[in-house]
């Protein structure tokens, strides 16, 4: 996900130095952001003309389609041209751009908290969202719990909430069948060998991650005396980060065809 941050004032470009004389949109990288970033994004390519458009403000015309709900071509016209931004962030996914943005910040947040650089335990937890008619019949379902046609979210976080991995699916996928791919996501990544989930996770997916994964899943069960709303240990961190993703208008529903873009609209830069 391509997460937004307030920032409305005049901004510098990301290449040569120029100045945008746009005015700027709160969703826009701050300076700081920016130069978190730079350098983890892919080099020019020097066989062809140069870039026209400011990687600064790619970037920051991604975060604003994720942060406004927008469609790619409602793009300002004070913003790079539609097509140019989809066509960097559509190469920046196939290159593996964001998961690299991902791990690293991920990794400067931990230590500035105080953490070891990589995670040893995680959170999952699953969220379904609606699908608009752009999500085609063979990658929507019908959640029966949450009475819910679209997609299912799976995310994996640390125990900070910080996003790990994300799987998007059909909604009619079941909690134990379609964790799996994103638990073998995060073992494949990180050095995470137990994960907290909530009781929809329990059965036959505790044997196949231990077996398989050589990782626990811990199931954290709601209390037997409880009423109303409670926040439970471990679990609220998974959930809080579920409710920043879904603060973001593009993310509280499906519109992408492809469920790998939609998963890719989730991770964040910073």
């Amino acid at each position: 996900m391509w997460t937004a941050w307030r920032h409305d004032i005049q901004r510098w470009g990301g290449q040569g130095g120029a100045v945008s004389a746009r005015r700027g949109y709160p969703s826009d990288l701050t300076d700081a952001q920016w130069s978190l970033i730079e350098a983890l994004l892919p080099e020019p390519n020097t066989d062809g003309r140069r870039e026209k458009h400011p990687r600064r403000e790619i970037v920051n015309a991604i975060l604003y389609v994720v942060r406004s709900g927008c469609p790619w071509r409602y793009l300002p016209a004070d913003l790079p041209p539609w097509q140019t931004v989809y066509w960097y962030f559509t190469r920046w996914e196939e290159a593996g751009v964001t998961e690299k943005l991902l791990a690293t910040l991920r990794i400067k947040a931990r230590v500035q908290q105080g953490r070891q650089p990589e995670p040893s335990a995680g959170i999952i937890d699953s969220q379904s969202v609606k699908g608009a008619d752009t999500v085609g019949r063979d990658s929507r379902g019908y959640d029966a719990g949450k009475k819910i046609n679209g997609r299912k979210r799976f995310i994996i976080t640390d125990t900070l909430g910080l996003l790990v991995t994300v799987t998007v699916l059909a909604a009619s996928w079941q909690d134990r069948d379609g964790a799996k791919t994103a638990l073998l996501s995060a073992y494949m990544v990180t050095p995470i060998r137990h994960v907290f989930a909530d009781q929809g996770f329990a059965g036959r997916l505790v044997d196949w991650t231990r077996d398989t994964l050589r990782t626990t899943l811990e199931i954290v069960r709601k209390p037997a005396d409880q009423r109303g709303f409670a926040v439970h240990p471990r679990r609220w961190v998974v959930e809080r980060t579920l409710a920043w993703l879904t603060a973001c208008r593009r993310l509280a529903r499906d519109y992408e065809r492809q469920p790998a873009v939609s998963a890719a609209l989730e991770f964040p830069p910073l």
